[in-house]
């Protein structure tokens, strides 16, 4: 089914039409034309069934004897086939928030997740023929997206290298706008945006992985300042034997490194030890 333009004509028109006929049958049953009267009258009525209102942003889908006519998406009061059915559907954006999903995610960890579809019908004849209740169809097929999408993913990880659902939320949104588009393009639904809204463990496992949180960036960040103290201790000792500052042999070497080690990596501040003697 592909949507196409109905025949109207302007309703103003075809208003001032039916009052004519209706003024021209008023003057036939007071010449006692009782006949045309009745006709101009049945001719009037017959017109009238075919006024329709359109409002802006707003789509008319005519239907005579379950057969498509056509559509009407100008905005005002036009005049089309008497007796259809005519059904309004909005072209206006609107937005589904789907309600908190449980699933697991690639790493079989549970967790709520729950975002918002930004959308609006580009095609009335899809929208009516195709599906049965189009505003159903986009419900089912977001939930649907996007508890595929969470499987995809994991929820977090401390490495840049692998894209995560709390890390990376602009990523996977659009691949979930990605994957609902293909999913309701045959309910001729344009997705505009989707919005993840909200993101977190379940609760029966939310303890347990702040406390895994917690631990990979304990872990993280110790290697890091490992990093940074190795860094620091060899360019002090190169810096030393470049400037001539000291003479050191390996083994005072070894000392130096040792204390700007213990020095730098420790969590509390280092209390220094004066030695006023020889260091053998």
């Amino acid at each position: 089914m592909k949507e196409k333009k109905a025949f109207y004509m302007n309703g103003y028109l075809g208003v001032v039409v039916i009052l004519l006929l209706l003024a021209f049958a008023v003057v036939s049953f007071a010449e006692e034309n009782v006949i045309l009267a009745v006709l101009l009258v049945i001719v009037g009525a017959v017109l009238a069934t075919g006024i329709t209102i359109v409002q802006p942003n707003q789509s008319k889908v005519i239907i005579f004897f379950e057969d498509y006519l056509g559509s009407i998406r100008d905005s005002g009061l036009f005049m089309t086939i008497p007796f259809s059915t005519r059904r309004t559907i909005s072209l206006r954006v609107r937005n589904f928030n789907s309600k908190r999903l449980k699933v697991n995610d690639v790493e079989g960890n549970p967790i709520e997740i729950a975002a918002v579809i930004v959308f609006k019908v580009v095609d009335a004849a899809k929208a009516v023929f195709d599906v049965d209740q189009y505003e159903e169809f986009v419900e089912i097929q977001s939930e649907t997206a996007i508890r595929h999408v969470a499987t995809k993913y994991p929820y977090d990880t401390f490495t840049t290298e692998e894209i995560t659902l709390r890390g990376n939320a602009d990523e996977v949104s659009k691949e979930m706008a990605r994957e609902l588009q293909e999913r309701l393009a045959v309910a001729g639904v344009e997705v505009i945006e989707t919005r993840l809204t909200h993101l977190a463990y379940s609760t029966e496992i939310a303890s347990a992985m702040l406390q895994r949180q917690q631990a990979s960036a304990i872990l993280s960040a110790r290697k890091k300042i490992v990093e940074g103290a190795v860094s620091m201790a060899q360019m002090a000792v190169e810096q030393l034997d470049r400037d001539h500052v000291l003479e050191l042999d390996e083994e005072r070497k070894v000392n130096m490194v040792n204390n700007l080690m213990v020095a730098i990596i420790s969590d509390r501040g280092t209390q220094p030890v004066i030695n006023t003697g020889s260091l053998y």
